[in-house]
């Protein structure tokens, strides 16, 4: 048997201490399907003497991660400490140029640096995965890079921030307002320290820039993703979307087409029978669609302790069985930066909002539409409000310049009381 895969772990918080009870609880299990023993060295945290449930006495200590990226007793460096820049790039900056081969589950460094440091570790003969970074416990990053490498990749799209998926099903069924579910959540410790990146789709658009480089071959560029969260979603979105046979949802799709890659993270209307639209809670789906294989639908649990930890482990055995992929599927060189593009590909749109209550109201906006050559498909009135009608149009497709044309007509007819809502519905 070959010499044991030594690992080090920067991090241990629910993440971190996962793998470490994957290490030492599976041993036997790990040494059997990778032909050779995984161990763990050496390990890194704020704080030393935190009870996180498991022990840590076998391993050596460093409170800098950059110490412990460079140990000589150290193959492959776990990052799990997290953040954009600061100590988790430092040290994993460290370590590639050491010729340590690197696991992370940081979304965000990968998603603001990820280029520049896939060609740090192909010039040092490193290697840097990632599977942790993207949906929890669905192997995504697997299938792209290598199950699905002989298709063309024609769109990617998915749910893949858990925590807005909550709030949006708990809005559903338990009736309660944005406000409310979003308290629930914050309770039950869903959110990030910073709520924004949850329900603001930072976090969700992080993970869809990285689907996008490797599906494309493009140069991750999260800056281009067009992101907006969930915090406009109302009670009455949930309702009457679901009354018209849809759910909301915050989805990510992008494409590569003539004019660019388009990559989007918003709110969207898919049908409720689809299987993004039966997608309760804090689970995570990816869709890929190829040229080859058509559509694959990947669900699983997109974050906690075990799937995670278990995403984490993939990427070590894969090490650990001699396993060499490049960081985004291709040599980092060969990479393009991508040209960004907003979506010209014609939907259907979901518009709410409310009218005064005057005669003629509803002919004026059916006007603007008709104007701006956008046509009604379906259209509901609901009892009044506060002296004010709400109306729900779902359009023909149409695109979304004719959409915003439409939508700068409405207001000019002096008859709407609040600025509408408009979600696009994905065909799905």
């Amino acid at each position: 048997m070959s010499h044991p895969l030594r690992l080090g772990i920067a991090g241990l918080g629910t993440v971190g201490a996962g793998v470490v009870k994957i290490v030492r609880q599976k041993a036997a299990l790990l040494a059997e399907r990778a032909g050779r023993e995984v161990q763990i060295t050496a390990v890194s945290a704020r704080n030393r003497d935190k009870d996180r449930g498991v022990s840590l006495t076998d391993y050596a200590w460093e409170d800098d991660p950059v110490a412990l990226a460079t140990r000589d007793d150290v193959d492959v460096y776990i990052e799990l400490v997290g953040g954009s820049d600061g100590p988790a790039k430092a040290s994993v900056e460290a370590a590639l140029k050491a010729g340590k081969d690197v696991v992370t589950a940081n979304k965000a460094l990968l998603a603001h640096h990820g280029q520049e440091l896939a060609e740090l570790a192909e010039a040092n003969g490193a290697v840097l995965r990632f599977e942790a970074a993207v949906a929890g416990g669905i192997p995504i990053i697997k299938a792209l890079t290598e199950s699905l490498a002989g298709n063309e990749v024609q769109r990617v799209m998915g749910v893949m921030n858990g925590t807005c998926n909550y709030i949006l099903t708990r809005m559903e069924d338990g009736g309660l307002t944005y406000d409310e579910a979003f308290a629930e959540a914050d309770g039950l410790g869903y959110l990030e320290a910073d709520p924004n990146l949850d329900v603001g789709g930072i976090d969700a658009g992080h993970k869809l820039s990285l689907l996008a480089a490797i599906a494309f071959g493009t140069q991750v560029n999260f800056d281009a993703v067009e992101l907006e969260g969930i915090g406009k979603i109302t009670i009455e979105d949930i309702r009457q979307a679901c009354d018209m046979g849809y759910k909301i949802k915050l989805l990510g799709v992008s494409r590569m087409t003539g004019r660019g890659l388009e990559q989007t993270m918003t709110p969207c209307l898919v049908p409720a029978s689809s299987p993004l639209g039966q997608l309760v809670g804090g689970t995570n789906m990816v869709v890929v669609e190829g040229d080859q294989v058509g559509q694959i639908v990947m669900r699983g649990a997109g974050a906690g302790e075990g799937p995670t930890a278990s995403a984490v482990m993939g990427d070590v055995m894969d090490i650990a069985r001699g396993l060499r992929v490049s960081t985004f599927g291709q040599a980092a060189s060969s990479l393009k930066p991508a040209t960004p593009a907003q979506s010209t590909m014609p939907a259907p749109y979901y518009l709410r909002m409310g009218l005064v209550d005057k005669p003629g109201a509803l002919a004026k906006i059916a006007t603007a539409l008709g104007e701006a050559g956008v046509s009604i498909n379906r259209m509901r009135q609901y009892d009044h409000v506060e002296g004010a009608a709400p109306v729900l149009i779902v359009t023909h497709k149409t695109t979304r310049a004719a959409l915003e044309t439409a939508l700068r007509g409405m207001s000019a007819t002096g008859v709407v009381v609040a600025e509408p809502v408009a979600l696009r519905i994905e065909n799905v």
